[in-house]
């Protein structure tokens, strides 16, 4: 079996640090052991990622064990790993019901919405909201979804849930039990500082082009490039989805006038630029610009269960805040 050796180097030393940031360091200096967790947890979260797309090892069930331990408490890992996946179809990129992780919102649905929720979405869409606010309101929206689902009888959601329930039963016990950490504490620090940095890394990752390849961004250099596993480079990721981490910088090197010719030059240098230019403006706008504008996320394509579901799965979609939140 052909084991990439790297990244399972990366996650023993994920796991090393989670636990001396815990078990050591939280009795002498918390609030630094909390940091460092939330920044061990996205890290977490990009192995995941890796995993997912068919790493470390050819087996789907021991990449999963090794990512089993749920880190960052909120998402079950099949979850993300099946609305991800159809993510990467580049065809659907940002369409409003097809796209699982676009940020973009249909016409007639935000015609729907109460005002405070309009509000929230737009702050959500600069990059300090999208680092504050993104958080609580992508769990709470994905959430909501995974347990309509359970509701309607989707057995695949609920085995996700099932194991999700096993890895964060053992995960916070030693959080609590071991660490000595309130587990009000780890999840309203540590685990919010996780999906903070994710937010960072993901906030402009794609953008509405007329052309697919144009929607998807390259940021070329960054300090938080290895802790992203280079998905800073995200149109080559995008276009060789079963590259490792690790190869991402020397394929990008190898063709980089290429690339950025490729994706329409959607570029940034850095992420001081995306923090200079988005820090407290809207990027995007919430509805899209061509996409989907005159139907509704739940009215759309009712023979297609897929679509709906692809509407329900939204990680940024929020269609029952308006219910949660007023």
């Amino acid at each position: 079996m052909k084991i990439e050796w790297p990244t399972v180097a990366l996650l023993v030393a994920c796991y090393g640090l989670w636990w001396v940031a815990g078990y050591v360091l939280y009795p002498a200096a918390p609030i630094v052991a909390l940091v460092l967790i939330g920044i061990t947890i996205a890290l977490h979260s990009s192995l995941q990622h890796e995993v997912l797309h068919g790493h470390p090892t050819r087996s789907v069930g021991l990449n999963e064990a090794l990512v089993f331990a749920p880190l960052g408490v909120f998402y079950p890992y099949r979850s993300y790993k099946r609305t991800h996946i159809q993510h990467h179809e580049d065809e659907r990129l940002t369409d409003p019901f097809d796209d699982p992780e676009s940020y973009y919102r249909a016409l007639k649905d935000w015609e729907a919405m109460p005002a405070v929720l309009k509000r929230l979405l737009v702050w959500n869409n600069t990059l300090i909201g999208r680092m504050l606010l993104g958080p609580p309101l992508m769990v709470v929206g994905f959430t909501a979804s995974e347990w309509l689902k359970i509701m309607k009888g989707d057995r695949q959601v609920m085995v996700a849930w099932v194991l999700h329930v096993l890895g964060l039963i053992p995960t916070l016990l030693v959080v609590s039990l071991v660490f000595g950490i309130p587990v009000w504490l780890y999840i309203g620090v540590s685990a919010y500082l996780g999906l903070s940095i994710i937010a960072l890394r993901s906030y402009c990752e794609h953008q509405w082009s007329e052309r697919p390849d144009g929607r998807t961004i390259i940021v070329e250099t960054s300090l938080l490039a290895p802790l992203f596993l280079y998905n800073n480079l995200h149109f080559i990721h995008h276009k060789l989805p079963s590259a490792a981490w690790y190869r991402l910088p020397s394929l990008y090197r190898a063709r980089r006038a290429e690339w950025q010719a490729m994706n329409d030059g959607y570029v940034f240098a850095n992420y001081f630029e995306v923090f200079r230019a988005f820090s407290f403006k809207a990027k995007e706008p919430v509805v899209h610009p061509v996409l989907r504008r005159d139907e509704h996320a739940v009215a759309a394509h009712p023979a297609a269960n897929e679509q709906v579901d692809a509407a329900e799965h939204r990680m940024a979609g929020l269609a029952l805040l308006p219910d949660l939140s007023l």
